[in-house]
């Protein structure tokens, strides 16, 4: 009998070991191995957080991994400073600056962060009820959860969930995950503990 609790003990310390094994950090809090730099905005390292500022040229710029993710859950937190419009796009593959893909959408309060945008295409898909807008907490850190399986995509921030969305372009979609600068200047967004599960 004692054999047969140990036997299921371990059994469940497995499946347990297993299910943390499959999420993975795509940051190192050193340098940006595993990512591509589109534009000429700034990604850089600093006090082990993962910096987006805007450059001299104020335009879109993108930070993509080289992997491709179709199934997954993200999470990430972020922190705005100065003006804080950006976003992290999923299925998404960047030439140049322009980006093919969906963006759940960073902003200032009150420009619907959590909501899903689709770059030169449909536009804006689903935004957040207004009464969510009050879960940013502006110059403070806040974390973001994306889940994204087939067609349906939901979004939470601070543990309150933002959008829930099913369109048949996402469920077609496939490609990096990215994190946005968005032109105009004066942005700065800081970045820590990205981490993803695939589904």
């Amino acid at each position: 009998m004692k054999l047969g609790v140990k036997s299921i003990v371990m059994g469940i310390l497995l499946v347990g070991l297993s299910a943390t094994a499959q999420e993975k950090s795509l940051f190192n809090g050193e340098d940006l191995t595993g990512w591509t730099i589109y534009g000429t905005e700034k990604w850089y390292v600093e006090d082990g957080l993962l910096v987006s500022e805007s450059g001299p040229d104020k335009q879109y710029g993108y930070l993509a991994t080289e992997e491709s993710y179709k199934n997954f859950v993200l999470q990430l937190e972020f922190k705005q400073e100065a003006n804080g419009n950006s976003g992290v796009f999923i299925r998404s593959s960047v030439e140049g600056t322009k980006v093919s893909g969906w963006q759940v959408e960073v902003a200032p309060a009150g420009k619907h962060t959590g909501g899903v945008y689709e770059s030169y295409g449909r536009g804006w898909l689903i935004k957040p009820e207004p009464e969510k807008e009050g879960y940013l907490k502006q110059g403070e850190w806040n974390t973001l959860k994306i889940k994204v399986v087939g067609d349906k995509l939901t979004s939470w921030l601070n543990g309150k969930e933002m959008v829930h969305i099913e369109d048949q372009k996402i469920g077609e979609g496939n490609g990096a995950i990215a994190l946005q600068i968005h032109d105009g200047g004066g942005i700065k967004v800081k970045w820590r503990n990205i981490k993803v599960k695939q589904l």
